[in-house]
């Protein structure tokens, strides 16, 4: 495999979600001794697949799969211990043993969030993100108010007594006096359960933070694996139809303590279209045939809910943010086999909004709910012969080479990484 210089990589989404980062992430955690989560919890999904295998995970890095990298969970990273262990049996039934290690750090979901984010969702009616009800946003606002609780403190009984006290009686007063729900499971069913699932948890349950400290010093190579996209990070998203966390890059140095100044490789991975789990407005959404085609062969279905995705032309007003926001060094271009059969392409290079062209991502949302997509066309190509791969670039189709060009120019970064199948070898590196 090539070579690169860079000792610290990043990997993150710039679109919604669902881009390939799984594959991505796998495809590069050959070079890497860490493979590093650093926000978001089980409401992100990743799909890899190697040797014709299928793994989907949630929590646990997509590095794992790959058997050698240490996998580490983040402290920025929120986490249902029974969803954890769930998966960790779920790769060992995959016959990987996983090296695994979680951050003391990190806060925990506890069954009140998720009872929380339901009773949320019908709160906020039609300003709801479309929450996967996993207890996200209720976790990460108990965090802010200072009255989560870490992993660290499943370990310690009479800590996580203080602690769940306090936080059960604020969500049950949430719950049920200002929201007009139930919550029936009890204080004392929660510290009996959890204490046991810290229990098996234990053995992973560390100081991440000064692990990869002492890594990068000592020249370990470090690889960071965003989930979700920029569209959804919750301070530069489309506000309030966000995730409730940064996916943003610059989250890497909060959400695992690495400094960002050692980072020096940031790869955005772009679907060659548009997806999207969730609800808000979509300027480049289409329906009818085409959208049926894209859905179909690019299985645009939920990783973490199994909804059917919202798909559309590919927005180089999106892309052109996440370059800018997440300082990305090149982009890897995921999925363009999906497009194989069209005989045309649009492209969305900008919005027009009451007759004037933006082309930049609003932050008002009355202005993106009026968006309008201004497309450029261009010619698609036909199936890709067998032993493209053998031949690398220049042997694609030239119309192929030319989407990916007016890419690189309507953004101003460069593609560097293409994709052209589900599986690892199915990468082009230019």
């Amino acid at each position: 495999m090539t070579e690169h210089p860079s000792k610290i990589t990043a990997i993150v989404g710039a679109q919604w979600g669902d881009e390939g980062k799984g594959k991505i992430t796998d495809f590069f955690a050959g070079e890497a001794d860490y493979v590093v989560r650093f926000h978001g919890g089980n409401n992100a999904g990743h799909t890899v697949v190697v040797d014709n295998k299928t793994y989907k995970l949630h929590l646990i890095p997509s590095g794992v799969v790959y058997g050698e990298p240490m996998s580490i969970i983040g402290n920025g990273v929120v986490v249902d211990p029974k969803v954890l262990l769930d998966e960790i049996a779920y790769i060992k039934e995959k016959g990987i043993e996983p090296k695994l290690m979680v951050s003391d750090r990190a806060h925990v979901i506890m069954p009140y969030h998720i009872v929380l984010d339901g009773v949320l969702s019908g709160h906020q009616g039609k300003l709801a993100a479309g929450s996967t009800r996993r207890g996200i946003a209720p976790v990460y606002a108990d965090k802010m108010y200072r009255n989560g609780i870490r992993m660290i403190d499943l370990l310690e009984p009479e800590i996580f007594s203080e602690k769940l006290e306090k936080g059960y009686g604020f969500a049950k007063g949430l719950i049920e006096k200002s929201l007009g729900g139930t919550l029936k499971i009890t204080q004392n069913e929660i510290f009996d359960s959890y204490c046991s699932y810290g229990q098996k948890l234990k053995d992973y349950i560390t100081d991440t933070a000064l692990e990869l400290y002492n890594a990068h010093k000592t020249g370990k190579a470090i690889l960071f694996e965003g989930a979700q996209g920029i569209s959804l990070d919750v301070d530069h998203g489309i506000y309030p139809y966000t995730t409730s966390s940064n996916t943003a890059a610059g989250h890497i140095s909060t959400g695992t303590g690495v400094s960002f100044r050692d980072i020096d490789r940031i790869i955005g991975v772009v679907k060659a279209y548009l997806s999207r789990v969730g609800e808000g407005p979509l300027p480049s959404e289409i329906n009818g045939g085409n959208a049926h085609m894209l859905r179909e062969k690019g299985n645009e279905y939920g990783t973490t809910t199994g909804r059917p995705r919202r798909v559309g032309w590919l927005d180089l007003v999106q892309i052109r943010q996440a370059v800018r926001v997440n300082g990305l060094t090149e982009i890897a271009l995921t999925k363009l086999d999906i497009l194989n059969g069209f005989k045309e392409l649009s492209i969305c290079v900008a919005y027009e909004i009451d007759g004037q062209k933006i082309m930049e991502m609003p932050a008002s949302l009355n202005q993106f709910r009026k968006s309008i997509p201004v497309y450029e066309t261009l010619p698609g190509w036909g199936d890709l012969p067998s032993d493209i791969l053998d031949s690398g670039y220049d042997a694609l189709p030239s119309t192929m080479r030319e989407y990916i060009a007016f890419i690189e120019r309507a953004v101003e970064c460069p593609v560097k990484i293409i994709s052209i199948g589900p599986q690892r070898h199915e990468t082009i590196l230019r």
